[in-house]
């Protein structure tokens, strides 16, 4: 069996989150649905499109390697995105519901933070200058989405789950 390198690592990695991405896509909507704060539904509405931009960027990083556009399943992403479908069946209708899918919405925002962390690190180690761009810059749009969740939950999302059902 070959030595499995750095390279490979990247693209292996590249498929895991190409994967993640294209769930996400799918997730989004039906969190957007779900969440009773109507700007945490616009939040979700919106990562929806830049999250549509970032899965056009994977597919660009794809064609820089010389790969096909080819997803892996990722175990991680299924749990939380799995998590985040059990809170809006348990909390349905609860005043907390919003606090809990905002906390899974940023559970998936810091896995893609670690993961294009990482991508772009190793692309940077392998010359892949054209990826490192492509990649930094769906991690600064990762960063910001986060940010304006942490945001969110200070400013109202977690203070209207303390209030008692009426």
């Amino acid at each position: 069996m070959a030595t499995k390198t750095l390279e490979d690592l990247f693209h292996e990695t590249l498929k895991d989150i190409y994967y993640a991405e294209r769930k996400i896509l799918k997730a989004l909507p039906k969190m957007a649905r779900g969440a009773q704060d109507e700007k945490l539904k616009a939040a979700f509405l919106q990562h929806k499109e830049e999250t549509e931009g970032q899965v056009e960027r994977l597919q660009q990083v794809f064609e820089i390697i010389g790969k096909r556009p080819r997803a892996k399943t990722c175990p991680a992403i299924d749990g939380i995105v799995e998590e985040g479908e059990e809170i809006m069946e348990e909390f349905k209708g609860s005043p907390a519901l919003d606090a809990g899918l905002l906390a899974a919405a940023q559970a998936v925002e810091h896995y893609e933070i670690s993961r294009y962390g990482t991508l772009r690190a190793w692309a940077l180690q392998l010359g892949y200058t054209d990826a490192v761009k492509l990649l930094e810059e769906t991690l600064a749009e990762e960063s910001k989405t986060d940010e304006a969740l942490t945001k969110l939950a200070e400013k109202a999302v977690n203070a209207a789950g303390q209030k008692k059902a009426a």
